[in-house]
């Protein structure tokens, strides 16, 4: 039984976050190394780059069609917003009771300086051949304009969004438009929503799946040497503060 672990951010960073780039290999591994009777997904993210969490999910699913392979995924703390995308990969979900699931939206967050700049006698000089070529440049005031753009953009990803999640969860989604408003709920409450399938923990769920002698074999990212000796340290910090700053978003 292979066993993949997702962990922390989608998308690049600092740290270097969850991305198809890096864990293609690992995936691709656990599903072809001597056909494995099911892959187990843990799942432990609060989101991030949805392009990266499409190109995830659609790399799990197609190797699960292609070798008719079953997938489960296992929620630890929270799989929100990108997280439920890579949730939604595997044929069913399982939480804990105090798992935070859902968040199906798509943010966008920024600041503006240009007060900052004002005051301090800054001119900002931005010169573009296209009319939208500079759009919400944080040290220039905010344009009504480019906030419309930008709620088109965010709408398209949205919609792309809703449409995995019920192409992947289909009728056992329950009839209720809170679900793709953004919400999170914690584990039962998911269930109900029909976000997830039941409450369960890796090992007992596999074991009453597949008997008691199922043998767990664990793929993850490995970090390199100079990472692990603590040569990164700047890089590691400032990843680390961006990546709690995500979690701490469901109160975790």
């Amino acid at each position: 039984m292979a066993v993949i672990r997702l962990a922390g951010m989608i998308g690049g960073g600092p740290r270097g976050g969850l991305t198809d780039e890096a864990l293609g290999p690992v995936i691709e591994k656990a599903f072809r190394r001597g056909k494995p009777g099911a892959v187990a997904l843990v799942i432990n993210s609060p989101g991030g780059s949805p392009v990266q969490s499409a190109l995830i999910a659609a790399r799990i699913r197609r190797l699960a069609d292609e070798r008719k392979i079953p997938v489960h995924a296992f929620v630890e703390d929270v799989a929100a917003s990108g997280g439920y995308w890579l949730a939604v990969a595997a044929d069913d979900i399982h939480v804990d009771p105090a798992s935070i699931l859902g968040s199906i939206g798509v943010i966008s967050a920024g600041f503006g300086a240009d007060a900052f700049l004002r005051r301090h006698g800054l001119e900002r000089r931005v010169h573009t051949a296209g009319d939208h070529k500079s759009m919400l440049d944080p040290f220039l005031p905010e344009r009504p304009e480019d906030v419309a753009r930008l709620k088109v953009l965010l709408e398209e990803i949205h919609t792309t969004f809703i449409a995995h999640v019920k192409d992947r969860r289909g009728d056992r989604l329950a009839d209720d438009p809170a679900i793709f408003s953004g919400e999170f709920w914690p584990g039962k409450r998911a269930i109900a929503l029909g976000l997830a399938d039941g409450i369960g923990h890796l090992e007992p769920r596999l074991k009453a799946l597949y008997g008691d002698k199922v043998r767990l074999i664990r793929y993850g990212r490995r970090r390199g040497l100079l990472s692990r000796l603590g040569a990164r340290i700047l890089g590691d910090a400032l990843g680390t503060i961006e990546e709690r700053a995500q979690f701490a978003r469901f109160g975790l």
